[in-house]
């Protein structure tokens, strides 16, 4: 690169989940070509704009500048591919180096010999064209190296950003589990901060610990680049390094924070209830140079009274039982940080980053918008209020409000009363569940036949298929009615609501999409587990409801076991068996689509597959084969298949003997199967009655919101008997 006017490929690190704000930081700093890639963004630009980027970039980790990229197919390519690179051009043998060697592969599986490798090469290059070689300093080195190796493809790139951009400079001292400072950057930008502060929105943090998120809300509105208190970059002893031009860059930035500090009259507020932490807070916000225009004060989290302003951003992170106490005992704090905000702040938005979006409930208020983030490798959410009603008022008042008799047909009056009658039978229950997801309506009025979901804030509607005996014309008719009903008791969420016919599916029909265009995906939550829920594009959505319990008491039978799950479909069982502390786990299905979003299930829930192993087969013929025994298997096979990837048809009520002894085959002497299936009629064979210990607990899988439907589907738990009788 040796004119500012040319082009270079860079790339900018970043937490996962933030790719999508780097790419649009990185654009308004200049950037073109932006693409992004997992916890990375790629883009173009001159060395101008590298230097902007390090020294404003509010969300990168690093600035990398690739130099050679290639597939490695032996390992001691390694060395050769990085001895031919000119290091010479960058650094000299005076300087001293470090080389972060990040990924392994089938022929590099030790990142630490990869490094050493790299660091071979490096060194015999150098001292080949210069006489001496350079020393190597892993703390305080003068240049920084990164090698990462993804699918068998290896980059090679100087780190000019040097240390963590992360790391502002002004962080002192610390409260108990901070947040980075760009992750904290993030929650203001995806909070909506940097429009609200432009109207001269108020910023408080409640339980502001060092006061991370103050700061860095303030810099945002005084105009302050995030990196100028850093002592030094990874591009200050590069060779290559244009000290004139980057002295343009830092004295640009410098001007920008007088102006901005002059001109910053918005207020800034930290509560915290532990005097010490505040004690760090101050040393962080002086280091930042913003004292005078931070306030905080010593106060508990229901005491720091009526909001200062009219209008402004409350966003906090409070702890959530993942690094600090006990999870029971941080719902009063929860629960009085709602009450305050009902009470003292209507009229402002509040962002909650929780790792436990329960306890973000307690709050009793409904989020907004809610947002997948990562703070380490904790997946959380923030959860963003605009509303400070509480949610059982919102739900009082939509109860109480009579529907508009010129507006709703009889019909829809009559589908509205029991949507209302039902929520409130539900409500006492669903304030101690640990589901964001229940039915609410299943046929309850037989001419009016759909079945009614709740996912976090959106509604699923599914019609079933008409009787042959009613006009099409009726049908349509009371599917309407049904429409405004849902709608008007929906109102609060209305842009939400998703429509669907569910019929009989047959052979791959089940897999294919309603719709063509973008997924509509949303992450929902069950107890510790998250999944991907789909409300539009498929028949179902990715997640049985009615299997909710069922899923429980399948992770408490393989705690410390290994379970095997037989038509896994998205894997929820797996999951929740791998979070109940299952030691293994394997899931088999026959479709791609399911077993695709069965690892994106996994990975949701950092789940390794080391121990959790998908495979795609065909589950009648797999259990043919000879292998080991399981502690535990789930059984769920469809009520009948004529899919085109399967050997033959599979009807449950024909085949289920034959289908249950072939699992049995597979299951460990002490161990228990249990055997789902949703056939309405259906009845267990007597062979396998008398063959298996067989215990129908349908009664024990039905949650209050499948109570007045005990034919959602049937489940047995088998175990071997001691003797054939």
């Amino acid at each position: 690169m040796s004119s500012d006017s040319l082009d270079q490929s860079w790339l900018a690190t970043c937490p996962k989940g933030l790719e999508q704000l780097l790419a649009q930081e990185l654009q308004d700093l200049g950037a073109e070509s932006t693409k992004e890639t997992v916890a990375a963004v790629h883009f173009n630009g001159t060395r101008e704009l590298a230097y902007r980027a390090c020294l404003w970039s509010r969300l990168a980790n690093r600035i990398l500048m690739p130099l050679h990229q290639f597939m490695l197919n032996e390992t001691d390519q390694l060395y050769q591919e990085c001895l031919d690179i000119p290091w010479e051009e960058h650094f000299s043998s005076e300087q001293t180096i470090a080389i972060d060697f990040i990924g392994t592969s089938r022929l590099i599986d030790n990142t630490m010999y990869g490094s050493q490798r790299v660091k071979d090469a490096i060194v015999d290059r150098i001292r080949r064209e210069e006489g001496e070689r350079p020393n190597v300093d892993t703390k305080n080195p003068d240049i920084r190296i990164q090698v990462r190796q993804h699918k068998g493809q290896v980059t090679v790139s100087l780190d000019i950003s040097g240390e963590s951009l992360h790391r502002r400079g002004y962080r002192t001292g610390q409260g108990s589990a901070p947040i980075k400072e760009n992750l904290a950057a993030a929650l203001l930008l995806r909070a909506g901060w940097p429009e609200m502060m432009k109207n001269g929105a108020a910023l408080l943090d409640p339980m502001c610990g060092s006061a991370t998120l103050i700061i860095e809300g303030a810099m945002m509105a005084a105009d302050i680049a995030p990196g100028l208190l850093r002592e030094r970059y990874g591009f200050s002893d590069w060779k290559q390094h244009d000290q004139e031009l980057w002295q343009k860059v830092f004295d640009e930035a410098e001007q920008r924070k007088v102006d901005g500090l002059e001109a910053l009259e918005l207020d800034f507020r930290g509560y915290d209830a532990n005097p010490r932490v505040l004690e760090f807070a101050t040393l962080n916000i002086e280091k930042a140079g913003l004292d005078e225009h931070i306030r905080l004060a010593h106060k508990p989290v229901d005491q720091f009274g009526k909001a200062t302003a009219d209008y402004g951003l409350l966003i906090t992170n409070p702890p959530y039982g993942e690094r600090l106490g006990d999870v029971d005992g941080l719902i009063p704090i929860y629960q009085k940080l709602g009450a305050v905000l009902q009470k003292n702040f209507q009229g402002w938005k509040a962002g909650i980053f929780t790792g436990n979006v329960e306890l973000g409930r307690e709050t009793d208020l409904t989020p907004t918008k809610q947002y997948k983030l990562f703070n380490g490798t904790i997946p959380c959410k923030l959860l963003i209020f605009e509303d400070m009603t509480s949610r059982s008022a919102k739900i009082e008042e939509r109860l109480n409000t009579p529907a508009p008799a010129q507006v709703l047909t009889e019909g829809a009056k009559m589908v509205l009363n029991r949507l209302i009658k039902n929520q409130r039978r539900l409500n006492k229950w669903l304030n101690k569940t640990d589901t964001s997801c229940y039915r609410l309506y299943d046929a309850d009025i037989p001419e009016y036949a759909v079945a009614i979901d709740i996912y976090e804030d959106a509604v699923h509607v599914q019609e079933y298929a008409p009787p042959g005996t009613i006009d099409d014309r009726v049908a349509r008719e009371r599917f309407a009615e049904v429409k405004q009903a849902v709608k008007e008791f929906a109102s609060e969420v209305d842009g939400q609501i998703h429509y669907k016919e569910r019929r009989r599916q047959k052979g791959d029909s089940q897999y294919q999409r309603f719709n063509e265009g973008a997924s509509p995906s949303m992450v929902v939550y069950e107890g510790k587990a998250q999944f991907e829920a789909n409300l539009s594009d498929y028949l179902d959505t990715g997640l049985f409801l009615d299997h909710r319990p069922v899923r429980r008491m399948v992770a408490e039978l393989a705690k410390g076991k290994s379970l095997l799950n037989l038509f896994c479909y998205t894997a929820a069982v797996s999951v929740q068996a791998a979070l109940g502390g299952a030691k293994r786990t394997l899931s088999i299905d026959m479709s791609n689509t399911y077993l695709d979003w069965a690892q994106r299930n996994f990975d949701l829930n950092q789940l390794s597959a080391k121990n959790h192993h998908l495979l795609r087969a065909d589950c009648l013929k797999w259990l043919e084969t000879d292998g080991e025994k399981y502690d535990v298997i789930f059984l769920d096979p469809p009520t009948f298949s004529n899919s085109k990837k399967m050997d033959s048809v599979l009807d449950i009520q024909r085949d289920h003997g034959d289908l249950i002894r072939n699992a049995m085959a597979k299951l460990a002497d002490d161990g228990v199967l249990i055997f789902s299936n949703n056939f309405r009629k259906f009845k267990m064979d007597e062979l396998t009655l008398r063959q298996f210990d067989c215990e129908n607990i349908t009664p024990q899988t039905l949650d209050m919101d499948f109570e007045r439907n005990p034919r959602i589907h049937n489940v047995w738990k088998i175990t071997r008997r001691s003797s054939f009788g």
